[in-house]
């Protein structure tokens, strides 16, 4: 089947398969879950976190579900400036990030 008849989940897949045949020493991904629904997200989310064993990922990612499951260190950019770095805990107990990004009152 043409890549182009592929559904956007698939060519995510393909995407990382095609990365993954060249033996990298890292994974470099920018919002490889945007434009997924739910399970789509979740799918690719078991997905790197499989991958994650092979090679170490930097992850730039707006679906917070996606952030917090694959994460061992998280930092935090609100308009290009970091406001928070540390581990997942630390991430959603921050009162600033939880105002930015998870919609919540401190």
């Amino acid at each position: 089947m043409p890549a182009s008849e592929l559904a956007h989940g698939e060519r995510r897949k393909l995407e990382i398969a095609m990365a993954l045949a060249m033996a990298p020493r890292a994974f470099l991904l920018d919002e490889p879950m945007a434009g997924m629904g739910l399970e789509g997200s979740k799918a690719l989310t078991a997905l790197l976190a499989d991958l994650k064993t092979q090679a170490p990922i930097l992850l730039v990612e707006h679906d917070m579900d996606a952030v917090f499951a694959l994460a061992d260190r998280i930092s935090v950019l609100v308009y290009g400036r970091v406001i928070a770095t540390g581990s997942v805990a630390e991430i959603r107990a921050n009162p600033e990030v939880q105002r930015a990004y998870l919609g919540e009152e401190a």
